[in-house]
């Protein structure tokens, strides 16, 4: 059975740094060609992917928000993904979710609900206070 769990999430003051990571389980991180995902649900906005890497062809993607600040890497051993945030923005508040595609990599177009994914993990609080 495939698994994320996601941990890292704080309360962090603007300008700080986060390292948030997702432990999979139930799959080979690198091997298995997955689509490694990060999606964030801030509040009273919709889901958006701020990041995703990819096991099939080493794609990595960003979204406009966070390019620059944000870097998304993996530790294979650890079978770990993880997303260090740097310069955090009260507009970084949310939720944050790691998702996993065996289908897409980062080149194509990534959804953001949980259905479309081979798995979800539960998620990780970031609050940054202004």
């Amino acid at each position: 059975q495939l698994q994320l769990v996601e941990s890292g999430g704080g309360l962090v003051q603007a300008g700080g740094s986060l390292r948030l990571s997702c432990a999979a389980s139930g799959f080979t991180l690198g091997l298995d060609y997955y689509a490694m995902v990060w999606i964030r649900q801030a509040p009273g906005k919709e889901r958006e992917v701020v990041s995703c890497i990819s096991d099939r062809d080493g794609t990595l993607y960003y979204s406009d928000a966070v390019q620059g600040r944000f870097t998304i890497s993996r530790d294979v051993a650890k079978k770990t993904v993880y997303l260090q945030m740097n310069s955090l923005k009260p507009e970084d508040t949310g939720t944050y979710y790691c998702a996993a595609n065996h289908l897409i990599t980062c080149s194509d177009h990534m959804e953001t609900n949980r259905p479309n994914y081979n798995a979800w993990g539960q998620g990780t609080q970031v609050t940054v206070a202004s």
